[in-house]
């Protein structure tokens, strides 16, 4: 089993930045893709971004690409996601998943492991 603590949401402006962070215990041996979801109030969970486990193969969704960065520490068990330039429309509930496998994918099926997830409210 894979447990999964996100950490690093909060209230910021528009323009403005924050990094969530992702931390890894229990099984993380053979967990080589991580990801970020998003689910903002009354809509679907969607896909943010992805990678593998030596970063060599990111991911991004359209609505965040040049503004967000995926990375992962491994020596920490540890994913991060610095988000810049926010906007309210990025103001969601974001959730870090893992998979065990080696294609890092938007497909939330795919994931195995989530964490409970972290509020992110971007004012106007």
């Amino acid at each position: 089993q894979v447990h999964l603590v996100e950490s690093g949401g909060g209230l910021v402006q528009a323009g403005g930045s924050l990094r969530l962070s992702c931390a890894a215990s229990g099984a993380t041996f053979g967990v080589d893709v991580m990801g970020w979801f998003r689910q903002a109030p009354g809509k679907e969970r969607d896909f943010v971004a992805s990678n593998n486990w030596n970063n060599s193969l990111t991911i991004y969704s359209s609505s965040v690409k040049g503004r967000f960065t995926i990375s992962r520490d491994n020596a920490k068990n540890t994913l991060y996601l610095k988000m810049n330039s926010l906007k309210p429309d990025d103001t969601a509930v974001y959730y870090c998943a893992a998979r065990i496998g080696m294609v890092a994918t938007p497909d939330a099926h795919e994931y195995e492991y989530w964490g409970q997830g972290t509020l992110v409210t971007v004012s106007s």
